[in-house]
């Protein structure tokens, strides 16, 4: 189950990964048998709501934005940590951690082996490919049969996915998906046999991992932050990042190598199918790719849950 030591660790991956050059790709799994990672722990949710007033939307967002702030400033979040503001820091912590893998040119995968329910659901939405085992497994969001609504992004991450509506009205059941409807509907991206799922994720995170990592993370951020402005801010957001990397140095090389490859034989090497073949194998157009050196994926494991008294 999700908790804070489980989130906490998730951060301190996720900014390792985003920080070194030599981690291409993540992949998430479960160790439970039957569960990638079930749902937040209950106690943790029912301990962060007491101790306060009755609060309406209005002063709850509030909240979450000083949240925001209070995090940003590493002595007041230790300070603040203290007091009866922890649990919204926590909530706010996991989204800026889930933001990071948005905006991140890590590949993120998630190697469903089981049900992923509420968090963990939301955790598989947040990652760039989603793999999930056949059988008696299910993914999606529970939260109003507890009373509850989603609180880790998946009102936001699953619409993005699989359109409003048919996300509207299995939110409002509480009702997940068989692992034969998620991929109908686009929630994931394959289904394979269970002693399957894990090869087959790292096998696409090596994959996408072979394209440059800096324009990733723009293609990444373009399309999660920017799709969602208006066209005319879209399209800005775009600009600034695709001038990054058309004037960045591998850009540079990248283009002349292209240009002289044109001159040299006469032809486009991006309409020659060979070539492009190999573009799309190696991860670059002409030259060699280098490989990933050791190390430079990483798979995680939650933690499998105790057996329930």
């Amino acid at each position: 189950m999700f908790d804070p030591e489980i989130s906490k660790q998730l951060k301190e991956l996720v900014d390792r990964a985003d920080r070194d050059p030599d981690i291409h790709a993540v992949v998430f799994t479960g160790t439970h048998p039957d569960r990638f990672l079930s749902h937040s722990d209950a106690r943790w949710l029912q301990a962060g709501g007491t101790g306060f007033p009755p609060i309406n939307t209005r002063f709850a967002k509030l909240a979450a934005r000083t949240a925001r702030l209070i995090n940003r400033v590493p002595i007041v979040r230790t300070l603040a940590g203290m007091t009866r503001l922890k649990s919204l820091l926590q909530l706010d912590s996991f989204h800026a951690t889930f933001l990071k893998m948005n905006a991140s040119g890590t590949i993120f995968v998630a190697a469903l082996n089981g049900s992923a329910l509420a968090v963990g659901a939301e955790l598989a939405f947040a990652c760039d490919l989603r793999i999930m085992a056949d059988g008696e497994h299910v993914i999606g969001l529970t939260e109003v049969l507890l009373g509850l609504t989603p609180g880790g992004g998946g009102s936001q991450r699953l619409p993005r996915l699989i359109g409003t509506q048919q996300t509207l009205v299995a939110v409002l059941e509480g009702r997940p998906f068989t692992p034969a409807e998620a991929l109908a509907l686009g929630a994931v991206d394959e289904v394979v046999p269970q002693e399957e799922v894990l090869g087959r994720a790292i096998e696409r995170a090596e994959y996408l991992s072979l394209r440059s990592k800096k324009s990733l993370g723009a293609i990444k951020r373009s399309i999660y932050f920017g799709s969602s402005l208006s066209l005319e801010d879209g399209l800005q957001f775009e600009h600034a990042e695709f001038l990054v990397r058309d004037q960045s140095k591998e850009g540079q090389e990248r283009l002349l190598e292209y240009i002289a490859t044109t001159d040299a034989t006469g032809e486009l090497p991006l309409l020659n199918r060979e070539t492009y073949a190999r573009a799309l194998a190696t991860g670059r157009i002409g030259g060699s790719s280098p490989q990933p050196a050791a190390g430079s994926s990483a798979t995680a494991s939650t933690a499998p849950e105790s057996p329930p008294s």
